[in-house]
C-alpha cells in the first residue's frame, strides 16, 4: 500500500490513515495482550516483553496492495523495506509463489535388522499408511487437506555404529495452519505400525516434523529498472550479490539480512519464525556449502532478483488463538491464506535484501542505520514531540551519535554553563 509521507505523520495520525478503530487502538495501546492470556500461553510467566509494530509500505504483491506488519527492535528494518518495495513497486511489484502447504513428519525407526527389506514392505503398505493417517488427521481432510506422501530412506545398517537405521517421511497437506502439532500427532499415531513393518526387533525413535520444509517453499522475483537506481548502483548490487555466491561468510550476513524483512513479519503474525530461520539455513546449505537464498542479476537494462526459501507459516491455530495483536496484524495484512502470507514474507525478505546490499554498494550500511539511531538517542537525551526530529537531524548531519551531544543540542544553555 502507498501512504506518501506516512513516516512524517504523529502516531494518531498514521492510526488513522489505517482505519484502525477504537478497540483496535486500545488493544495496540497495551501490547495486543494481557497478563492473564500470557500466563496461558508459556510458562512462568512474570511479566510482558514489547516490541515496536510497525507497518512496511508500497509492497504490491502478485498485483495486489498489502500492509505488512513487523515487530522488530532494529531501527532501518521496516522503513529499508518500504524504500526498496517502493522501488520494485513502479516496475509491477513482487511476484510470488508458494508450494501447497504440505509438512513432513519423520519416523525414526532403529534396531532394524534388515533395512532393505523393511524399506519394501514400507513402500508396499503406502496405501494402507496413507489411509491410517488420514484417520489420524481429524476434521483437516474435510478442510482438503491430509496425508499426502510416505517415503522411506535408510540412514544406517547392521553392523555400522548406529545399527539398523530408517527414516520414514510423512508428508501432511496442513492448508492455512503451519501444522506443527498437527504432522507430530500423525507421527506419533503410525510409528507403531511403521515399526510393525520394518521387522522384529524394530522399534520406533524420534517422531516429530523437520523444520527443513523443503516441500512448503516460496518463490519471489522482482524487477527494478537500472536507471531508476543511479549510475553503477545496480552493477554493485550484481556484483555483491555474487560476493554471496562465492563466499559463504557473505552469504550468512546476505542471508541475515533477508531474515530482518522475514522474521519481523512472522513475530507479528504469530508464526513460528523459529522453525522458519532453521529451515532457511539448512535449506541454504543443501548443495554441502552455504549459498544466498536470493541472488541479483542483469537483465537487459533491468535488476531482477530472486529468492527461494522453505516458508511454514499459519493463519489459523498457533499463538494466533490467544494472540489478538497477531490477529490484528493478518488483518492489516490483508491475506486469505497461508500460501498468500508465506508470498508476503517471502517479499519483505527479498526486500530487506535489496535495501541492505543497496545500501552497502552506495552510502554504506552504517549510513542510514545511524540516521534511524539518531531518534533513539534524541528520546534517551530526553527529546519528545517534534524536537525529536528536530535533534536527530542534527545528529545525523554532525555524524555524532553520542548522548552527550544530543543534550547538548537539546539543552543548549544548559550544557554551557
Amino acid at each position: 500500500m502507498r501512504i506518501p509521507g506516512f513516516y512524517r505523520l504523529s502516531l494518531t495520525e498514521r492510526r488513522s490513515k489505517l482505519g484502525l478503530g477504537a478497540a483496535q487502538i486500545a488493544l495496540l495501546d497495551q501490547g495486543g495482550l494481557d497478563l492473564d492470556a500470557a500466563d496461558h500461553m508459556i510458562e512462568n510467566v512474570v511479566g510482558l516483553f514489547g516490541l515496536p509494530l510497525g507497518v512496511a509500505l508500497n509492497f504490491v504483491v502478485n498485483g495486489k496492495e498489502h500492509l505488512i506488519p513487523m515487530a522488530v527492535e532494529e531501527p532501518s528494518v521496516v522503513a529499508a523495506a518500504s524504500n526498496a518495495a517502493r522501488l520494485v513497486r513502479a516496475a509491477g511489484g513482487f511476484h510470488a509463489e508458494a508450494d501447497a502447504p504440505v509438512m513432513t513428519a519423520q519416523v525414526q525407526l532403529v534396531s532394524v535388522e534388515d533395512p532393505d527389506g523393511a524399506v519394501a514392505r514400507i513402500e508396499a503398505a503406502r496405501a494402507q499408511i496413507l489411509a491410517e493417517a488420514e484417520g489420524a488427521s481429524g476434521r483437516l481432510c474435510a478442510r482438503g487437506g491430509g496425508p499426502r506422501d510416505v517415503s522411506v530412506r535408510i540412514l544406517s545398517r547392521p553392523g555400522q555404529p548406529d545399527g539398523g537405521v530408517l527414516v520414514v517421511h510423512l508428508d501432511v497437506d496442513c492448508r492455512d495452519a503451519m501444522g506443527a502439532n498437527l504432522v507430530n500427532s500423525v507421527a506419533e499415531a503410525l510409528a507403531p505400525r511403521l515399526a510393525l513393518l520394518a521387522g522384529t526387533g524394530a522399534r520406533p525413535g524420534l517422531r516429530i516434523l523437520t523444520n527443513l520444509a523443503d516441500r512448503r517453499c516460496v518463490r519471489v522475483s522482482a524487477r527494478v529498472p537500472a536507471a531508476a537506481l543511479g549510475d553503477g548502483v545496480a552493477e554493485a548490487i550484481v556484483a555483491a550479490s555474487r560476493f554471496a555466491e562465492l563466499d559463504p561468510y557473505r552469504a550468512a550476513t546476505h542471508n541475515k539480512g533477508i531474515m530482518n524483512g522475514v522474521d519481523a513479519v512472522l513475530l507479528a503474525t504469530g508464526n513460528d519464525w523459529r522453525g522458519v530461520e532453521a529451515g532457511a539455513h539448512a535449506f541454504a546449505a543443501r548443495g554441502g556449502r552455504y549459498a544466498p537464498l536470493a541472488v541479483w542479476k542483469a537483465e537487459g537494462d533491468d535488476l531482477v532478483g530472486s529468492l527461494e526459501m522453505p516458508m511454514a507459516v499459519g493463519t489459523v491455530g498457533g499463538a494466533l488463538r490467544s494472540h489478538p495483536c497477531a490477529r490484528l496484524a493478518l488483518e492489516l495484512a490483508q491475506v486469505e491464506s497461508a500460501q498468500e502470507l508465506a508470498g508476503l514474507v517471502g517479499a519483505a525478505g527479498l526486500a530487506s535484501n535489496l535495501a541492505a546490499l543497496r545500501a552497502l554498494a552506495t552510502e554504506g550500511i552504517q549510513r542510514g542505520h545511524m540516521s534511524l539511531h539518531a531518534r533513539a538517542v534524541a528520546r534517551q537525551a530526553g527529546a519528545t514531540g517534534e524536537a525529536v526530529e528536530r535533534v536527530a537531524d542534527e545528529l545525523a548531519a554532525l555524524g555524532d551519535l553520542s548522548p552527550e551531544r544530543a543534550r547538548a543540542i537539546l539543552f543548549p544553555m544548559e550544557v554551557s554553563k
